[in-house]
């Protein structure tokens, strides 16, 4: 205290007087600060109701986390268990050989492969919605069953896409002779073998997409090479003859329309 007070005392007049100032306005907050915080409402986050015992609300918190948990699974379930697999490789396969390099963007390829998903996956998601979902909601199954009843339809999708060989090779690693109906094959069988086939059967669409424009480029590349232009890139040339000929051909419909029938 006797250093503060000669450390004030070699300052002038004026200083002085601020910190005064400052001093006297800092101590005159303190009962407002010590008012607002006697006043701050308490916040207790819970689960369940407050009525509820003590085994409801541990209940209630398992089933959020087994939700968020669920949830989590999203990205994979629709690009594991739907058409989006299909789609959104065979898109892939068009860009690259139409040679764009970013053209359309992933996000538009991404949003529409999302849409047509959507689209090819309402028959199943409403057979979901009315032997699963509606029951579940009106208290009439209860959770376990209603996610086995849910998983009915979306496996019979699966295996009508998937080929014959994929489905048996992966049953007979899974010890599994014989399956009768698709509610006794399990989705750990369905699943790998589905996605194989999709993979498969997207390769084969890609591989007859990308012939086509390879022939261009191949054309393109020995009309530059006979004019002794060398120091042109095939690719640059070929590049708005791929664009035009897609275009003239309607290839976004022909596309379209043949990934979707080759669901049906």
């Amino acid at each position: 205290m006797k250093m503060n007070w000669v450390i004030i005392s070699g300052t002038s007049k004026r200083t002085k007087l601020t910190i005064l100032l400052v001093l006297i306005f800092s101590l005159s907050l303190v009962p407002d600060l010590l008012q607002a915080q006697s006043t701050i409402p308490q916040i207790d986050l819970t689960i369940g109701g407050g009525g509820g015992s003590e085994e409801d609300d541990f209940s209630s918190a398992i089933q959020a986390l087994v939700l968020i948990t669920v949830l989590s699974f999203g990205a994979a379930f629709v690009t594991m268990m739907t058409s989006f697999t299909r789609i959104i490789v065979v898109f892939f396969f068009l860009r690259m050989g139409l040679g764009t390099q970013q053209s359309p963007p992933n996000q538009v390829l991404v949003g529409l492969a999302l849409f047509l998903t959507i689209f090819i996956m309402k028959p199943t998601f409403d057979e979901i919605n009315k032997v699963a979902i509606q029951p579940y909601t009106n208290d009439q199954m209860p959770q376990m069953e209603a996610l086995a009843a849910a998983s009915i339809p979306l496996k019979e999708f699966m295996i009508r896409q998937t080929r014959d060989q994929d489905l048996l090779y992966f049953m007979d690693m899974a010890g599994l002779q014989t399956v009768g109906s698709a509610e006794t094959l399990p989705l750990y069988v369905a699943v790998p073998a589905y996605v194989i086939s999709e993979l498969q059967t997207a390769f084969q669409i890609g591989f007859m997409i990308y012939i086509p424009f390879m022939v261009i480029d191949l054309v393109v590349a020995s009309i530059l090479l006979a004019m002794g232009i060398m120091f042109l890139p095939p690719v640059l040339v070929s590049l708005p003859f791929k664009i035009l000929v897609f275009v003239l051909t309607d290839g976004w419909y022909l596309l379209v329309s043949s990934l979707i029938e080759s669901f049906r």
